[in-house]
């Protein structure tokens, strides 16, 4: 077959992002309407779209506010979205929490609340307890930030310091029901972990929360670690009857976008495999296994045969080494990606958020192929320094080779196409 290495790839994209969709998945998990109000609130990249996708398969009367990322809104009649900060929290999200809460407060066994949750809530609803202010807050975000920890640990830190995660926003809105939709962008799809699970609650606890900081070396303010070693900071457990009537459903993960994606490329001529669904680790040595696999294929023809698609997912880290730098985890992983495939003719790679924005720039990801380092070198970049200054953005904005779809309206993760032709 005969195409365009990018035009094919950003299909792949388009394809993984599509089976993520609200409008179809929300659909097909609505829950039975209550006898008495629906309360629709959520928080994530993906909540605006969650929230017009709801209104209009909901044929009954609802209320409802979310709070997505500045620049994701769209608009809706009936629930009211607002905009704050991420990655670093900020006021805005301060007020977005507190509209949350007080959105489930006072409400009867005969409400149902509905919950739309999506990856990025956590920094979208900074809502700091009794002691501790947003400044407190923002210092753990940006500490996490640039520990390198996964993100699972990164949410069961960010539960304990919170009023509003860990399934605090659940208890809140005892003794209605409450059914959380949940689009996950967690390696393995626990929901609890997603957002920092608002209206999931979760076994690890405040001293899983302290072991996380000291094997990352964070360096929490004094009030924050007077927290989390008191029992203010504890969370609330599972087996807490305040969840009794909860329900919980994943309606949108990257192993079922990894599916499509795989599907697609199928569709137009092209075998592919899925090496997972779940990666994690630090984005430049997750970049150069991947390379190795490549190479491995171009030269050899195994551990599979060419012409292959090989597709990953799930969420790497990076762990800042340098101020000032530009980028995020998929162009930081590309850009160890593309240093690993110098000079190899044939293959391309694409790697991408599917919420359309990867760290703090306008860019889901970037390209790469065996001549990017070449291009960038002609350009003035080099790719090994701006490397190691955690600048990858810097290096493919000088190539030419960043990919910037815009936002999806939805977020499972990281996708990693790798075509050997």
């Amino acid at each position: 077959m005969t195409f365009e290495p990018r035009d094919f790839l950003t299909s792949i994209f388009k394809a993984a992002v599509a089976a993520a969709d609200p409008e179809l998945t929300i659909r097909k998990h609505l829950p039975k309407r209550p006898k008495g109000r629906v309360v629709v609130v959520g928080a994530g990249k993906g909540s605006a779209q969650m929230a017009a996708a709801f209104e209009r398969a909901w044929d009954g009367p609802l209320t409802g506010v979310v709070v997505t990322r500045y620049g994701y809104a769209t608009k809706c009649k009936r629930i009211e979205i607002l905009e704050a900060a991420h990655p670093v929290p900020d006021e805005a999200g301060l007020a977005a929490s507190q509209r949350l809460l007080s959105a489930v407060s006072g409400l009867t066994e005969d409400d149902l609340v509905v919950a739309l949750v999506s990856g990025g809530g956590s920094a979208l609803l900074p809502s700091p307890p009794a002691g501790l202010s947003l400044a407190d807050e923002i210092a753990v975000n940006e500490a996490l930030l640039a520990s390198g920890a996964p993100i699972s640990a990164m949410n069961t830190v960010r539960k304990h310091v919170s009023t509003i995660k860990g399934g605090r926003l659940a208890a809140a809105a005892w003794p209605a029901r409450v059914v959380s939709l949940v689009v996950s962008d967690i390696p393995g799809d626990a929901p609890a972990l997603v957002a920092s699970g608002p209206t999931v609650p979760e076994a690890a606890t405040r001293a899983d929360a302290l072991r996380i900081v000291e094997t990352f070396r964070m360096k929490l303010p004094e009030a924050v670690m007077a927290h989390l070693a008191s029992d203010a900071a504890d969370a609330p457990r599972p087996d807490d009857p305040r969840f009794k009537a909860s329900e919980v459903h994943v309606i949108a993960s990257a192993a079922v976008s990894l599916d499509a994606a795989a599907e697609e490329a199928r569709r137009l001529g092209m075998e592919a495999v899925i090496l997972s669904d779940s990666i994690e680790g630090e984005a430049r040595d997750v970049g150069s296994m991947h390379a190795a696999i490549a190479r491995e294929v171009a030269l050899r023809g195994r551990p599979f045969a060419r012409p292959i698609l090989m597709l990953s997912g799930g969420e790497t880290t990076v762990t800042l080494r340098s101020k000032g730098g530009k980028g995020g985890r998929n162009s930081e992983f590309l850009l160890s990606f593309a240093i690993g495939v110098d000079g190899f003719d044939g293959i391309h790679a694409l790697a991408a958020d599917t919420d359309g924005i990867d760290g703090s720039e306008d860019n889901a990801g970037a390209f790469a192929d065996g001549s990017s380092i070449a291009r960038m070198r002609a350009a003035g970049a080099d790719a090994k320094a701006m490397l190691a200054g955690n600048n990858a953005w810097t290096a493919f904005n000088a190539a030419g080779d960043l990919f910037v779809p815009g936002p999806t309206g939805t977020n499972v993760n990281d996708l990693r196409a790798i075509l050997v032709k």
